[in-house]
This record gives C-alpha cells, sequence and structure tokens, in this order.
C-alpha cells in the first residue's frame, strides 16, 4: 500500500476546515481532489487524532497478520504435496 503524504493530524485538520467553510476550497488549499477528501471523510469522520493513529496501528497489524497467515497456508500446502508425492 502505498504510503500517505498526509499525518493523520494533518488529514483530520482538512477534513475540520471543510466542515467549517467550503470543501472545494480547502482541497484546492492543500492539494487533494474531492474524491480523496469524500473517502478521507468516510474513513476518520468524527475520530480523534488518537482514535486515527490506532486504526492506522491495527490497519497495519491487519496486513501483517494476513500476510503470515497466507505463508503459512503456502507451507501447508507444499508440505501436502510433499507428503503425498512420497506415500
Amino acid at each position: 500500500m502505498r504510503k500517505s503524504r498526509f499525518t493523520e493530524e494533518q488529514i483530520l485538520g482538512v477534513l475540520q476546515e471543510a466542515e467549517r467553510g467550503s470543501v472545494g476550497e480547502a482541497c484546492r488549499r492543500h492539494g487533494v481532489s474531492a474524491q480523496t477528501y469524500y473517502r478521507w471523510k468516510r474513513k476518520f469522520a468524527g475520530m480523534s487524532v488518537p482514535e486515527a493513529r490506532r486504526l492506522k496501528q491495527l490497519e497495519e497489524e491487519n496486513a501483517r497478520l494476513k500476510r503470515l497467515v497466507a505463508e503459512q497456508a503456502l507451507d501447508n500446502t507444499i508440505l501436502k504435496d510433499l507428503v503425498k508425492k512420497w506415500t
């Protein structure tokens, strides 16, 4: 996954700024598209900075665990194939 140019604090700042004023103006000022704004809003709406950080940590941990499970499933498949070959 591509690393974002913006930190959680910056994203939440853009969302708050857009709520106070114009979405288009906030997007233009920060150099993001309206689509990016609405994706951020869907993901981070109503969150505080610590909650957003925790969400990011959980997403990273989840991705790491998924990789581990995939590697184990591949190892199991290889071992099963070897057992079939030798029997």
